[in-house]
């Protein structure tokens, strides 16, 4: 048998782009006034975080099924993140149109490379069973 070989999880590129996503919104974060941050800049910070730091929890799971929670989390948190505090910071005006289309660019390339992620595990667990 094979022995697989291990990617750290900064390698992962999954995990780099919620990385960047994370990156960008700080950037936005950071400009808000206060109560800007109260009202809707600490959710839309926290959702933005909580991507790749569920893609870090799932990383230290051993059973497939526990990963693939903790990926289905991330996969919300950048639903919640993206499709509802981006859009609103935009439509408020809190935000331009360069960094919504940055910021959505990041989370298009993330939702690809996480779905696929979250496939690569269950088809991993698929082609172990049938060893």
């Amino acid at each position: 048998m094979k022995k697989k070989e291990y990617i750290p999880l900064k390698d992962l590129e999954v995990y780099q782009l919620a990385r960047e996503l994370s990156k960008l919104a700080w950037a936005v974060y950071e400009k808000m006034n206060w109560h800007d941050k109260k009202i809707m800049g600490d959710q839309f910070i926290s959702s933005i975080d909580s991507i790749g730091a569920n893609v870090a929890e799932s990383y230290g799971r051993f059973h497939y099924l526990d990963r693939v929670r903790f990926l289905y989390n991330s996969r919300g948190s950048m639903v919640e993140a993206i499709n509802h505090w981006l859009e609103l910071l935009l439509e408020r005006s809190k935000i331009n149109q360069s960094e919504y289309d940055a910021m959505k660019s990041v989370a298009d390339k993330l939702s690809v490379k996480l779905n696929n992620y979250i496939n690569s595990i269950y088809n991993s667990r698929e082609n172990k069973d049938n060893e």
